[in-house]
């Protein structure tokens, strides 16, 4: 807490990200006075305010006024007023990623990071922890179905979710530390895979806490760095000999059963309400952990089963016979699992709606979102996402629509976003599926969909509204 002696009052730039605003609540219980700003009001935003931040809607130099502390995270541009003034003022500024790793020094925590599902991974350990009555503390880049919130200040144990993306893991040291996935992605800021494989290995290896690690090894990337690292991980999957693994019991539908195993001992069968074989491999990870720091098997198989995951990771919703899924994912790898998983929700025809993300990462992985879709029965591809990065000569949004349609799939290219619902509206019949890979601006899109189908829906005969294969979906969301 050094980094944090003599300050009373923050100020959070960005308060409305969901990263931002994890580092906010810690501090409030913590009892510092926090202040925030952001670009535009939202539901984190309110969030903010319902808990004592005083929340500033538009970036003024005048809001940092009084701050002992401003907080930035990578997010914010070198232009941002309020930035500048702090800089200009001689103002004490700090990364998030430095302040929450302060925040959490003085207790023992685990640290989930990798490529993708470390949300997902970290959701399920705070909420096993919870199971046991640890009343653990944690930091998620996502609301957490089981508790509402994505951030909350803990006993003994703190459960963190670290950002890789940006090289800021290397900001953070977990007693504890699982990475997931370890593939290419945020080649923003990463040269390549190898890039990727060998920062992660130095996060690993510079942390004088560390005191366990555990990989993933049904990922290619996790083996490569494996066999790189000094130290032994302890191993987690399906489908490669492991210290911890699982055996999909049935066809995984909801809700998925299966068997774990730790060193060849039978642990018994476990459920989960998520679709997806990789949701089972998430499981593990969390199993392992768990059992690492104390809780019994049974306590966890009774937390698994009523886990209920994260908000937009594979969230459920159904209207006029249609079934909608929202996926925060952009990753090729991702959304080719998700898609896989929905083949099971309900017999019918599959939409998959996406707006590419970033020239780095379609430029590296082009020939990979070719593929993705597999399974769809139609793509429907809008203008890319750029996140203020300079344009790559013949990387573009037709470049996505190319491959994919030389994968042989059926692709359309609707260049306005708005476009996107009239024409489903247009297209869909009772049983078919929707996936909406995307962002906040994806799923409002996809909300207002499924309310105009359900209200139609009312007008449609009951025989013609198909029910999904193993049951009527409950029409609470499911998460991944």
């Amino acid at each position: 807490m050094e980094l944090l002696k003599d300050v009373q009052r923050v100020h959070l730039i960005g308060i409305g990200g969901i990263g931002v605003s994890a580092v906010a609540r810690i501090l409030v219980a913590r009892g510092y006075e926090v202040s925030g700003s952001d670009v535009r009001q939202s539901a984190l935003t309110d969030d903010m305010a319902s808990i004592g931040v005083e929340v500033f809607i538009g970036h003024d130099a005048k809001n940092i006024e009084g701050a002992d502390l401003v907080v930035v995270s990578t997010a914010i541009p070198d232009h941002n007023v309020e930035l500048q003034a702090a800089r200009e003022q001689d103002y004490l500024i700090i990364h998030r990623s430095e302040v929450l790793n302060a925040l959490i020094s003085s207790r023992k925590t685990i640290g989930v990071t990798g490529t993708h599902g470390k949300g997902t991974v970290s959701s399920m350990i705070a909420w096993i922890l919870e199971h046991a009555g640890m009343e653990p503390g944690f930091v998620i880049g996502g609301r957490l179905n089981n508790f509402g919130i994505n951030a909350r200040d803990g006993k003994e144990w703190m459960v963190v979710e670290v950002d890789e993306s940006d090289g800021t893991h290397h900001n953070f040291t977990p007693d504890l530390v699982v990475c997931n996935f370890l593939e290419p992605d945020h080649l923003n800021y990463y040269d390549d895979w190898d890039d990727i494989i060998n920062m992660m290995k130095t996060f690993i290896e510079d942390n004088p806490r560390l005191k366990e690690v555990f990989i993933n090894l049904d990922c290619v990337g996790n083996r490569r760095m494996a066999e790189m690292l000094t130290l032994r991980p302890t191993g987690y999957g399906m489908e490669h000999p492991t210290e911890w693994r699982a055996e999909i019991d049935g066809p995984g539908q909801l809700p998925i059963k299966f068997n774990a195993m730790h060193k060849k001992h039978p642990l018994g069968e476990f459920e989960l309400n998520l679709p997806g074989r990789y949701n089972v491999v998430n499981a593990m990870a969390a199993m392992a952990v768990a059992r690492r720091v104390g809780v019994d098997v049974d306590t966890i198989r009774e937390a698994l089963a009523t886990y209920k995951g994260l908000e937009n990771r594979f969230t459920i919703t159904s209207g006029g016979g249609v079934t909608a899924v929202k996926d925060y994912n952009s990753h090729p790898t991702c959304m080719r699992k998700v898609l896989e998983s929905a083949r099971d929700l309900v017999d019918g025809r599959i939409y998959s709606v996406f707006k590419p993300y970033r020239y780095t990462l379609t430029k590296y992985l082009q020939d990979e979102y070719g593929a993705a879709f597999d399974g769809s029965d139609e793509v429907i591809i809008t203008t890319m996402y750029a996140a203020n990065e300079d344009p790559i000569p013949g990387v573009d949004t037709e470049l996505v629509v190319q491959k994919i349609r030389d994968n042989g799939l059926n692709v359309t290219h609707i260049p306005k976003q708005t476009d996107i619902s009239p024409y489903l509206l247009e297209q869909v019949k009772p049983g078919d599926k929707v996936i909406f890979f995307g962002g906040d601006d994806f799923f409002q899109m996809a909300d207002a969909f499924i309310a105009e189908l359900a209200q139609r829906g009312a007008r449609v005969e009951p025989h013609q509204l198909q029910e999904p294969v193993g049951g009527a979906l409950d029409p609470t969301t499911h998460k991944s």
